[in-house]
């Protein structure tokens, strides 16, 4: 019986042939614990090739993970940290944000799941002042969690604003690879080179079983990162089967294979929903996801054979992400079904 491929998460998807296979090469003999092997060496080299040669970088399991550790790694308790309310960390890493950085996530009202210089300016002041957080951070999401992309200009403008205030800037790039991919530029081009300071570079929603990287500009702002990622538990001991995938991902081009696949089958899947006047489309289609308003009462029916999110309760909005794997028969069996349920 064939298997439903849903629409719910690029995480539901699973591991992309030629991953498994480098984790089957992986698996033979014994190698150094810790990140002390060859295959770490190899993936951090590939690393350095797509992001320059300055850059610091280190392997942990999963995203919150990453984006915490980064964090943490650059800031102290009395700072605060500003991103947008829809923001991976302010809604869906149970306060882990807070919990091990001790710093007060200050959000931000949006949208389309950017924020500006403009929006973010009212948190950026009482410098100096001991009562008062002092502003450090400012954490962006590449693509948003809305499927909207920050346009390369403010990327940079964030930046310069950052680093005008002598703030930093961290970009939770979970799905970088469909930015890039998106932009038709390279990984470098739209962070490093538009001031990101630390980066979440996000390797399971494209096509790893698993497996996430925190990327440092430079090795002055990750001089204590690897004993975080220890205390943080995040330390993985048998890391080759980490960095056997990122080198595999990182080689001839996979990330951008992967990423410009799911990004064209969300462009199919908007193409075919808007074609339902029952439907609306809430968001810009510029990654791998789909954001629409369908009534109510025909999300449980739906659900019934393809599970997704209900991203607002409120407004009946739901989620569609599309994957590595997602086949062009996926979506038009999935469409073919919605016509059926709303006519």
């Amino acid at each position: 019986m064939k298997k439903i491929k849903g629409f719910a998460s690029d995480n539901y998807s699973g591991a992309h042939p030629l991953i498994i296979e480098a984790i089957q090469k992986a698996n033979s003999g014994h190698a150094s614990a810790y990140g002390t092997d060859e295959y770490t060496a190899r993936a951090i080299k590939k690393f350095k090739e797509h992001f320059g040669k300055d850059v610091d970088v280190y392997f942990v399991y999963n995203g919150t993970g990453a984006n915490v550790l980064g964090l943490k790694a650059v800031t102290e308790s009395f700072n605060s940290i500003i991103c947008a309310e829809t923001a991976h960390l302010n809604v869906d890493e149970c306060g882990a944000p807070e919990r091990f950085t001790g710093c007060k996530l200050l959000t931000v009202p949006t949208n389309d799941g950017k924020i500006s210089v403009e929006k973010l300016k009212r948190h950026v002041y009482g410098f100096g002042d001991q009562h008062h957080a002092q502003p450090k951070v400012m954490s962006i999401t590449q693509p948003t969690e809305l499927g909207t992309l920050y346009t390369l200009k403010e990327v940079e403008d964030l930046g310069d604003y950052a680093h005008e205030n002598g703030m930093l800037l961290h970009v939770d790039g979970a799905r970088l690879s469909n930015a890039a991919a998106s932009f038709n530029k390279s990984l470098k081009a739209i962070t490093f080179d538009l001031g990101v300071d630390v980066l979440s570079f996000g390797g399971t929603k494209n096509g790893m079983m698993f497996g996430e990287a925190v990327i440092f500009r430079n090795k002055e702002l990750s001089n204590k990162f690897a004993f975080i990622r220890k205390q943080g538990m995040q330390l993985a001991s048998k890391m080759r089967f980490i960095s056997a995938q990122f080198e595999e991902l990182l080689s001839n081009d996979l990330w951008l294979k992967n990423a410009q696949h799911s990004n064209r089958m969300a462009r199919i899947l908007f193409d075919e929903i808007k074609k339902i006047s029952e439907i609306k489309i809430t968001q810009k289609v510029e990654a791998n996801g789909v954001f629409a308003i369908v009534p109510k009462q025909y999300i449980p029916v739906l659900q019934k054979e393809y599970f997704f999110y209900v991203w607002n309760e409120q407004t009946s909005e739901v989620r569609w992400m599309c994957s590595f794997d997602t086949e062009e028969e996926d979506i038009h069996e999935f469409v073919a079904l919605i016509k059926n349920v709303l006519s």
